[in-house]
């Protein structure tokens, strides 16, 4: 009796020493995953601020003297899609891919995206939506004459650049195509927003459509099934979509590179990610 006594007093003894360790602060060896890095500038133009969210692929090192393509991302919000499109710049660039050359991204982060990506309309119903749209005019500027000069001015950036725009921002990339045809070598628009103006970007009398246009441009549209934009005016963004692909395609000229991709599986909501990879597969093929 006294040896088991003893023996349950040690094992007692044992377990409130182990549930004691157990309790004691145990040290944390975690660290920030860190994706890229988050830069605010200030926009004379914009008259404001802006978040800018950078991703840096492996290996950039800003003493090297290679320099890298730029992918300049509208919706550029850490919670918009800033974080899925780094994520699959740098699949695309692993070496048993090779999709995507080694890249830089620049998200520029949303204020309010239906002043900045749109263009004034002139029907009512556009404007009673969307009290502050119209300044398209303004935030084109700011990515000319601002955000490009100074990325490319502290980045190891070379001469190409990539637009992804979606919705509005596909809207606004079409604007800046047609508009400013020189200004990027690659775009990719996804289920473009060409209802605005009751559709008036399509009739817009462009330098790309000409035959003497040769820059390189690599043009990728994609667009699921969208159904009936959000619009008085009936508009069905598969249609407008394809109509711009067409009007690109039309002078069969050979500077253009031009993908048009429908993804029926996909609608509004759930197309960018597979759109975005499905442009990068299609411009590593040319």
């Amino acid at each position: 009796m006294k040896f088991l006594f003893i023996s349950l007093t040690l094992l007692l003894s044992t377990s409130v020493v182990w549930a004691y360790t157990n309790e004691l602060p145990v040290k944390d060896t975690s660290k920030p995953f860190v994706l890229g890095r988050v830069e605010n500038m200030y926009s004379k133009i914009l008259e404001e601020d802006r978040i800018i969210n950078i991703y840096l692929p492996d290996g950039y090192n800003p003493a090297d003297t290679v320099r890298y393509p730029v992918i300049y991302l509208l919706d550029g919000s850490a919670d918009e899609d800033f974080i899925h499109i780094a994520g699959l710049v740098q699949f695309g660039s692993f070496e048993w891919v090779k999709q995507v050359p080694k890249s830089i991204v620049i998200g520029i982060a949303n204020i309010d995206r239906r002043r900045d990506y749109t263009f004034p309309s002139s029907i009512p119903g556009d404007k009673t939506a969307n009290p502050t749209s119209g300044h398209s005019d303004a935030f084109i500027r700011f990515l000319e004459s601002e955000l490009l000069p100074q990325a490319e001015k502290k980045y190891k950036i070379s001469g190409h650049r990539t637009l992804i725009g979606e919705s509005l921002g596909g809207l606004l990339a079409t604007e800046i195509l047609l508009k400013k045809t020189t200004l990027f070598n690659k775009y990719i628009i996804v289920s473009p927003s060409l209802w605005w103006d009751n559709g008036s970007l399509l009739t817009l009398n462009s330098a790309i459509y000409s035959a003497s246009f040769n820059r390189p441009t690599d043009i990728y549209i994609g667009v699921g099934k969208e159904g009936l934009a959000p619009t008085a005016v009936p508009h069905v963004m598969e249609v407008d979509a394809n109509v711009l692909a067409d009007k690109l395609s039309a002078g069969k000229n050979k500077s253009l590179n031009i993908k048009f991709d429908y993804l029926p599986a996909e609608n509004h909501g759930t197309i960018m990610h597979h759109a975005v990879l499905n442009a990068f597969r299609l411009f590593s093929k040319k």
